[in-house]
């Protein structure tokens, strides 16, 4: 069974590109999802993977490797899950396939070693700067951890943006529930608006 996957970004891709797609597969699947979310948690991913549990597909055709994981630790372990599971993985926009002809590709391995370098190098990389950027705020007076004892008067809660966008809806008298959907807040924030507004003498 030969299998074309991809994903695109909801809002912002279309998947025209995979629709124009004129070779011949058994399936075409098309996740239309964040990037974020992990090759297994898609839910035509999900799909996928359990054909291949069934050993019913041989190989995976994608446009291009960011398509199975936009995070390289993704990347790599769907990678390494399809090659243990001796599944040829076709790339196109580099023109590789890992498995062409039932036998590992040895260019594949280079690219999986150049894959496992670069996610080695960004976790690295993300550690120092992260390590830098709390050397830098310590030296200028910063000090580390929740602050304790600190508290939000009442006027400066009910200044927040969202406090007077929720004002806003109280005065035109919508419900609790109609303002915390409105502006995407829980109808105990919006309680609290309330109750400091009337405490203010604001409503």
């Amino acid at each position: 069974m030969r299998v074309k996957y991809n994903r695109v970004s909801t809002h912002i891709q279309s998947g025209n590109r995979f629709e124009a797609d004129t070779e011949k597969y058994d399936l075409t699947l098309l996740d239309k999802i964040s990037g974020t979310v992990k090759f297994k948690d898609r839910p035509q991913a999900k799909i996928l993977i359990d054909y291949i549990q069934k050993g019913i597909v041989k190989e995976v055709v994608v446009e291009e490797l960011s398509r199975l994981g936009r995070h390289t630790g993704d990347c790599i372990s769907t990678l390494e899950w399809l090659d243990d599971k001796e599944i040829n993985v076709v790339v196109r926009n580099l023109g590789v396939e890992s498995r062409p002809n039932g036998k590992k590709n040895p260019i594949w391995s280079i690219l999986s070693a150049t894959l496992s370098s670069v996610y080695s190098l960004e976790i690295s990389s993300i550690k120092e700067r992260t390590s830098i950027g709390r050397q830098v705020f310590l030296q200028k007076g910063g000090v580390l951890g929740r602050k304790i004892g600190s508290t939000l008067s009442d006027r400066d809660f009910i200044e927040k943006p969202k406090s007077k966008k929720i004002l806003e809806y109280l005065e035109k008298g919508w419900t609790l529930r109609e303002i915390a959907k409105q502006v995407d807040a829980s109808t105990k924030t919006v309680m609290k608006v309330k109750t400091t507004a009337t405490k203010l003498q604001m409503i």
